[in-house]
C-alpha cells in the first residue's frame, strides 16, 4: 500500500495530468497553499483527501503533507510532474521488498516544449520512501528527505513539465536562488570573490558538457546559461545578505 502526496498552488493547468497518472493509488493527499484558481476543484475529481495550509516553506509543507498519509510507503510528486508507466511498475516492485527504505528516481525534464535528449544526464531525487524512515529538513527549496536504510536506483522516470519557457525558468531560478542564499547564510557560509568570479563559467561548462546538455541544441545552450546564472545568483545574493547584516550591525552599534 502506497500513499501519494502533493503540495500545490494555482496548478489548474497541471493538476489533472499528475493525478490521472496516480489514479491507481488508494491514498492521494493534496495540500493547497492558497490557490485562487480551480486547482482544488479539479483535484476533487480524483481524491477527497484535500487540505489547506498557509505556506511556511517547501520542506515544512511537504513534511506536513507526508504526515497526513495513511501508509508507510509514500510517493511525492509535484503538480507539474507525471508518473510514467515504467516507473509505476517499478514502484510496486520496490515496496514488496522488505530490505528497502526508498528509491532514487530520475527526472525526465522538458524544456520549452520538448523532452531533453536521452543522453543528457538526469537529476535524481528520492521521491519514494518509507515515511517511518525519512523526514525533510528545513531547506526553503530543493528539499529532499533524509532517509535511513537501503536506497535503490530506478531507471523509470518522472516526467517534469514545469519549465515551459525561458521566462518561467528564469523566474524559478530567481526565487530559488534567494532561498538557497538565505539557507547558506543561516548555516554560517560566506561568499568569496574567487567563487563569485568563477562559478558562472564553471557551472556552464558542467551543465553544457559534463551533463551533456550539448545534445539539446540551442535549448541546451539556453538552459545551461540559465543554470550558470542561477549559480551566480546564489553567490551574489549571499554577498548581499552579508552586506545587509553588516549595515544592521553598524546601525545597532551607533545607537
Amino acid at each position: 500500500m502506497i500513499s501519494v502526496y502533493l503540495v500545490v498552488k494555482n496548478e489548474e493547468h497541471n493538476i489533472e495530468r499528475v493525478l490521472d497518472s496516480v489514479r491507481d493509488f488508494d491514498d492521494i493527499v493534496v495540500v493547497d497553499s492558497g490557490s485562487t484558481d480551480r486547482t482544488m476543484e479539479l483535484a476533487g475529481k480524483y481524491t477527497d483527501r484535500l487540505f489547506a495550509r498557509d505556506w511556511t516553506g517547501m520542506a515544512e509543507q511537504k513534511e506536513y503533507a507526508k504526515s497526513l498519509c495513511k501508509h508507510d510507503w509514500v510517493l511525492n510528486l509535484d503538480a507539474d510532474e507525471e508518473l510514467t508507466d515504467v516507473l509505476r511498475a517499478q514502484i510496486f516492485e520496490v515496496v514488496e521488498q522488505p530490505d528497502l527504505s526508498g528509491a532514487n528516481i530520475p527526472i525526465q525534464e522538458h524544456f520549452i516544449g520538448q523532452a531533453v535528449h536521452q543522453k543528457t544526464k538526469q537529476n535524481r531525487h528520492i521521491r519514494l520512501f518509507r515515511q517511518s524512515q525519512g523526514a525533510y529538513g528545513k531547506e526553503r527549496f530543493h528539499e529532499s528527505p533524509v532517509v535511513k536504510g537501503k536506497i535503490v536506483e530506478l531507471d523509470g522516470a518522472i516526467n517534469h513539465y514545469g519549465e515551459v519557457s525561458v521566462e518561467v525558468k528564469v523566474d524559478k531560478v530567481n526565487r530559488y536562488s534567494s532561498g538557497k542564499a538565505m539557507d547558506k547564510f543561516e548555516k554560517g557560509k560566506r561568499s568569496s570573490l574567487p567563487k563569485l568570479l568563477l562559478v558562472m563559467p564553471v557551472t556552464f561548462l558542467k551543465s553544457y558538457f559534463l551533463r551533456r546538455n550539448c545534445y539539446n541544441g540551442r535549448r541546451g545552450f539556453i538552459g545551461s546559461m540559465i543554470n550558470a546564472f542561477y549559480a551566480f545568483l546564489k553567490e551574489a545574493k549571499l554577498y548581499e545578505l552579508e552586506l545587509l547584516a553588516r549595515d544592521e550591525q553598524k546601525q545597532d552599534s551607533s545607537k
